[in-house]
């Protein structure tokens, strides 16, 4: 029962995932028109600026959300040690629990550049788009991220519902 039922949850989440790619091709749709219209209407440095900030505001959202995650998985090892864990093991967990509390602070930093940069290329696109192209961009933003963040979270559930299956099909004699 217990692999049934982790098989079935399985499927649910592989069904929600391919519901959530077509968005992200949905999303990717509209963010290419979106291009071809700035290219056309904005000046090559500035159309640059666009392009970098959209190419960045993907690899550091994800960079934010793999270091969160692999920090709380680091957190959990730690809050799972006792009085027979080795020192070694301590040491190691607090050590990669130092270096990526770090990593992410720098990614933070990272990211409030990545707003500030936002605002910037809003007011660039400001004075070439209408008020609803100005929105529609401004909504494709937003998107773009809820979406990275909704596939990372489902491909970590996805991850942990593999891995108690593997475990409970290994479990059984």
């Amino acid at each position: 029962e217990l692999v049934a039922g982790l098989q079935c949850r399985l499927r649910a989440l592989w069904e929600e995932r391919e519901l959530l790619l077509s968005e992200a091709r949905d999303c990717a749709r509209r963010g290419e028109e979106l291009q071809a219209v700035l290219r056309d209407l904005c000046k090559p440095n500035e159309f640059e600026r666009y392009l970098m900030f959209i190419g960045d505001l993907e690899k550091v959202v994800s960079l934010l959300l793999c270091l969160s995650s692999r920090l709380a998985r680091v957190q959990n090892a730690i809050s799972r040690m006792d009085g027979s864990t080795d020192a070694e093991e301590k040491q190691s967990l607090n050590e990669r629990h130092k270096l990526l509390s770090q990593q992410r602070e720098d990614a933070k930093d990272l990211k409030e550049n990545l707003d500030r940069r936002e605002r910037v290329v809003s007011g660039i696109l400001a004075k070439y788009l209408t008020e609803q192209q100005l929105q529609d961009y401004q909504h494709f933003v937003q998107v773009k991220t809820s979406l990275l963040i909704e596939q990372k979270d489902l491909e970590e559930q996805i991850k942990l519902f593999e891995e108690q299956l593997e475990n409970v099909q290994q479990s059984i004699p």
